[in-house]
């Protein structure tokens, strides 16, 4: 598995993959319509373009045998990044694609001297907040996130670096 900086190249596959990982994971409280336009939205090449030019972010993705198999998204702010974004296709769920890339994002960070992550999961997906905590963040607030007509519920985990 190769971890490198996000191209223009890869932005259907992470398209691909954020629509996989949201059906997997959301299935019991997003419907697909609303997925659909969340993933069209959110992950549209301008979007995308963004996410990969603008500087103080990051966009990784993990590349295997299989092509893109995971991405994160992260942005920084002055000592401390938002982990908005972190999708493994579920074919590779298990596989420490998702560890691989945060402890790459970490690194980065902890070579800029930033001196935490946050990062936001629906609070019905267990096995997002599940993941985060293995990690060692811990949850210090709580949001609201428009997805499709609904308001979701988004908890916030914080690390220190």
């Amino acid at each position: 598995m190769e971890i490198r900086p996000a191209s223009e190249e890869d932005f259907e596959s992470v398209r691909s993959v954020a629509r996989r990982s949201w059906r997997e994971a959301y299935e019991n409280f997003v419907d697909d319509e609303s997925i659909d336009g969340t993933v069209s939205s959110w992950y549209s090449d301008e979007s995308l373009a963004a996410a990969v030019e603008k500087p103080g972010t990051v966009f990784l993705v993990a590349t295997g045998a299989d092509g893109l198999v995971g991405f994160c998204h992260a942005v920084c702010y002055e000592d401390e990044g938002d982990l908005l974004r972190l999708y493994v296709d579920p074919d590779h769920w298990g596989d420490g694609i998702g560890t691989a890339l945060y402890e790459r994002l970490r690194g980065d960070f902890r070579d800029i001297n930033m001196n935490r992550i946050r990062a936001m999961v629906l609070s019905q997906n267990d096995m997002g907040i599940e993941f985060y905590q293995r990690l060692g963040f811990e949850k210090t607030d709580e949001a609201t996130v428009e997805i499709g007509p609904g308001t979701y519920e988004e908890s916030v985990y914080t690390v220190a670096l």
